[in-house]
């Protein structure tokens, strides 16, 4: 559902009743991300019996209407202006986000305080992540990670692989957090079946202040432990883009690492959109949102 639509046709306006709800991704050039974004959010719109409106904080306008079956993708900050206009004061932000994303903690409030420079009424609520390092005996999105791992190593035949758990990178270490934590909860799921469990990122800045995200999954293909024998990559990302599902960095780096050393055999899960499970997480993160404070709520 486009959210240039009459104010009767959204959710939380006149006839909608309640908050807007909106799926919140980082958003990305690749088409397939948005995709998935709509799937998940009409997935969820389903169990929680409301519509929830797909939205990227950016990037994902960029992208040509006819790469996305004619409909051009949302973005926050035009979102949540049409949604004010409409009538709309009170709306609820689920982010599709692992961690505490700078994109989460800085960008967003920023853009909200923005909007209520011209509709003060308008009061947004973020929901948690999907993922809190605070809360260590949540093992949900872990147990996705893990059960995917298994599934891939069973179709590829292995029969005790070592696991690389591979995130984006992030200059944030709350982010970083949330990927230790995942990775230690997986390396429990697992263990004796897979011969070790090691994290490792896409991305990293420059300078030993950002050395929390090495290894890089290059690095770590190239490691003893990882260069010969069978591999699974975890792919700790939520949707298909640049990096992860088909044709991505990561499939790229793990074809070059297979190259470069014969006896390596690497198998890589899918993205964790798609897993059932999520959806349940959401639902509680909906729950929680709708009680969290507004963003500048005085």
């Amino acid at each position: 559902m486009s959210l240039n639509h009459s104010a009767k046709a959204v959710p939380g306006g006149p006839e909608g009743g309640g908050p807007a709800v909106l799926l919140v991704d980082n958003g990305s050039l690749e088409p397939a991300a948005t995709l998935s974004l709509r799937g998940l959010a009409e997935r969820l719109g389903a169990v929680i019996e409301r519509v929830v409106l797909p939205v990227s904080l950016l990037h994902s306008s960029a992208i040509a209407p006819e790469r996305l079956d004619g409909r051009a993708a949302e973005i926050l900050e035009p979102a949540l202006r049409g949604l004010a206009a409409a009538g709309v004061g009170e709306v609820v932000v689920v982010p599709l986000f692992l961690g505490p994303s700078g994109a989460l903690t800085d960008y967003l409030p920023e853009r909200v305080r923005h909007l209520r420079k011209t509709w003060p009424g308008l009061r947004v609520r973020v929901a948690p992540c999907l993922v809190d390092a605070a809360r260590p005996q949540d093992t949900r999105v872990a147990a996705m990670l893990a059960e995917r791992v298994r599934e891939s190593a069973k179709s590829a035949g292995f029969t005790r692989p070592a696991v690389a758990v591979v995130d984006h990178g992030s200059p944030q270490r709350s982010v970083n957090a949330v990927r230790e934590l995942v990775t230690e909860q997986v390396r429990v799921l697992l263990g004796g079946w897979a011969r070790m469990v090691a994290a490792c990122s896409m991305e990293r800045r420059t300078g030993a202040e950002y050395d929390f995200n090495e290894p890089l999954l290059e690095r770590l293909l190239d490691a003893p432990e990882f260069a010969m024998g069978e591999v699974v990559v975890a792919q700790l990302f939520l949707q298909p883009g640049r990096h992860a599902g088909p044709g991505g960095d990561v499939e790229k780096i793990c074809a070059a690492a297979m190259k470069k050393n014969p006896g390596t055999k690497i198998a890589i899960t899918e993205p964790l959109a798609s897993h059932p499970g999520l959806v349940e997480v959401l639902k509680e993160r909906v729950k929680e949102g709708r009680w969290a404070k507004a963003i500048y709520d005085e």
